[in-house]
């Protein structure tokens, strides 16, 4: 009988192997769910039943899944789910069903959804298996067969800037959109159709080859609108042409909302700069922060320092649709969050003033009230118009130079000055002995301006009134170079401008110590290695209006108005000295701002020719310089300097003083 026992143990343990051979439901379905979250869509395939292998192909499965997904941006895509924690025993009839939580991230945010998956047993020739039953929704619940997945970004609007009284600088649209109706054209022959395109094409400066392209566009039926081109919105005499009625018909105008307008054109072209499409090498750096290749992109001025701000932040939409394009169910919404609007502290009309003194001129200026630091205009010339380059003409952006830093000729003496009279070593009505148009003093040879070579005695006022160079020179030595250096960082050279606006730092020297008189002696009136922006030259005046206090450059109107940046940089006594000075500059008859003379201005200021040459024997180029305030009013500052000015600043002077008189 022992034979028996032992057949009988054996058929049990050969029944025992095979039914742990068996497949189990729960380990198809947790197979099936790790390939989904991994993206493995081909090895999903492969768990499918046939009878939903009917429905669908592999590759059109893959491609659904991948299409779907790509096309939401999904990310993190991941499952939980609970099996049974007792081993199940199924008959092959048994149609199981295992519950799960997906969730994903999208282009519209978050989509959650729950479902469950149905498993069928299979027969197979060499082995049997538990397969999933899909159909469209197990992709999301609320599909079915036919619907489609559909996604979109929602565009944020564009912050706008304002002048400080809420002027416009930069808006949204302001521009129509010029195009062809290819339906509009067919009742004309040849000959009028290609007259037509002539036209626009010479009116909005394009050629006609470039109209065809537009034309035979793949997506264009005969009731398109075709853009052709752009113009402003306010371009009456364009508008009429473009509507003469003899020309033939097919042209339309409509707006652009999505476009950016300029209303100050060339007067602000480079504080305020424009957008335009995003370039590949842009793209390539900025992708990562959610920038595509159809999206605009601040190019230059604060449309490029504030692109942060004003860009918004983009929302987006995941729906599913019928075939009929209906929408079945959003699955994901995410509301597009606008730009940033900014009003600026700058004053329209100061800004188009002091462009239209500098119209046909190479150089810069800047405005601001001395008594806030509020910066009320910044222009550079020669300037360009940002509308034309945004509408697509054919125009060229030109050189900022208000950000960029200059040698500021004897604009830079009351600077010495206040240092003078703050060390003890200028005295106010204290003569100096200076004979002759030149001084020597160690091999340093200083050369007066003609206005100022007829004095012998000269004192702080002569010496301001005709600008001379021997006196400044002369008592910059005296305070030397250590002490000249440490009392000039608080005027702010060597720092960074505090402003929105990025301007290069002024500065005194290109090394940390004066390794010679001559190098001294010539940064005491303003040349040698001095560098100043138009900006921070109008800034190192406000002491004098002031009291002392040197005031922070105020650009953005949230910003707390009347900072200091250095608090008493000067005396009240020294800045009242000097202030009488600089009114006799332009008072005094002999005073270098005396021509022209207009009446009702009440002005201080300073003028200055900074020469830019290699050596004393050669003659250079001379920028002219004229820095201004009006001393009743207190609240309008103005600096200009203009490259290559015939007679230096005598050609600057009547520029600075036809803005106060236009702006009184």
């Amino acid at each position: 009988m022992k034979w028996w026992r032992l057949m009988f143990v054996g058929i049990g343990l050969i029944l025992l192997v095979a039914c742990s051979d068996q497949p189990k439901p729960e380990d198809a379905f947790q197979s099936y769910m790790d390939h989904w979250e991994s993206g493995e869509y081909g090895q999903m395939y492969e768990i499918l039943s046939e009878n939903s292998k009917q429905l669908i192909s592999k590759e059109e499965f893959v491609d659904r899944y991948t299409t779907i997904y790509e096309g939401i941006d999904m990310a993190n895509l991941s499952f939980t789910y609970e099996l049974p924690e007792e081993e199940q025993e199924y008959e092959t009839e048994d149609t199981p069903s295992f519950e799960f939580e997906g969730g994903l991230d999208s282009l519209g945010g978050p989509i959650e959804f729950s479902n469950a998956a149905t498993l069928v047993y299979e027969e197979g020739e060499e082995s049997d298996r538990w397969a999933v039953q899909w159909n469209s929704s197990m992709i999301f619940p609320e599909m079915e067969e036919g619907d489609e997945v559909r996604a979109w970004t929602l565009d944020p609007k564009r912050g706008e800037i304002f002048d400080v009284n809420g002027e416009p600088l930069a808006v949204n649209g302001g521009v129509l959109d010029v195009g062809l109706v290819p339906g509009r054209m067919e009742e004309h022959t040849e000959e009028e159709k290609e007259t037509l395109k002539k036209e626009v094409a010479e009116i909005l400066d394009t050629t006609v080859e470039d109209i065809d392209q537009q034309l035979n566009q793949s997506w264009v039926t005969a009731d398109t609108f075709v853009p052709v081109g752009s113009i402003a919105e306010n371009d009456q005499k364009t508008k009429e042409a473009l509507e003469d009625d003899e020309l033939p018909r097919g042209v339309k105008l409509q707006p652009n909302p999505d476009a950016r307008s300029y209303p100050l054109g060339e007067a602000a072209a480079h504080l305020i700069g424009y957008i335009g499409p995003i370039q590949a090498e842009e793209l390539e750096e900025l992708k990562d922060e959610g920038y595509t290749a159809a999206d605009q992109l601040g190019k230059t001025g604060l449309e490029s320092v504030l692109e942060d701000q004003l860009r918004g932040v983009e929302g987006g939409k995941v729906v599913i649709q019928t075939e009929a394009g209906e929408t079945k169910e959003v699955l994901a919404e995410t509301a597009a969050k606008d730009g940033k609007d900014f009003n600026l502290t700058i004053t329209s009309e100061v800004q188009k003033s002091l462009h239209e003194q500098l119209s046909g001129e190479s150089g810069t200026a800047s405005a601001v009230n001395p008594m806030t630091g509020d910066v009320l205009a910044l222009v550079s010339a020669p300037a360009y118009d940002p509308n034309a380059i945004v509408l697509g003409r054919d125009v060229k952006s030109t050189l900022n130079k208000f950000n960029r830093t200059y040698s500021p000729g004897s604009t830079f003496k009351p600077i010495t000055a206040a240092i003078g009279l703050e060390q003890g070593v200028i005295i106010p009505e204290e003569e100096l002995s200076i004979k002759g148009r030149t001084y020597e003093q160690n091999g340093y040879t200083v050369t007066r301006v003609p206005g100022a070579a007829q004095d012998e005695q000269v004192n702080l006022r002569d010496a301001l009134v005709r600008s001379d160079n021997i006196y400044f020179a002369r008592k910059t030595l005296e305070i030397g170079g250590e002490t000249f250096l440490q009392e000039a960082r608080e005027f702010g050279f060597g720092e960074d401008l505090p402003l929105t606006f990025p301007i290069e730092n002024s500065q005194l020297l290109n090394g940390e110590q004066f390794d010679r008189d001559a190098l001294l002696g010539d940064t005491g009136f303003g040349q040698g290695e001095v560098q100043m922006s138009c900006l921070h030259l109008a800034l190192t005046y406000t002491p004098f209006v002031t009291g002392g206090d040197l005031m922070k450059p105020r650009l953005v109107s949230y910003e707390e108005a009347g900072q200091i940046w250095h608090e008493n940089v000067m005396s009240e006594d020294t800045a009242s000295i000097i202030r009488e000075d600089l009114k006799a500059v332009v008072e005094d008859s002999a005073g270098t701002a005396h021509e022209p003379v207009v009446e009702g201005l009440s002005l201080a200021g300073k003028t200055g020719t900074a020469e830019l040459k290699q050596s004393q024997e050669e003659d250079g180029q001379e920028n002219g310089w004229f820095i201004a305030w009006d001393t009743e009013s207190q609240d309008l500052m103005v600096s200009m300097m203009i490259e290559d000015a015939e007679g230096g600043s005598h050609y600057v002077v009547p520029k600075v003083k036809n803005v106060f008189e236009k702006l009184q």
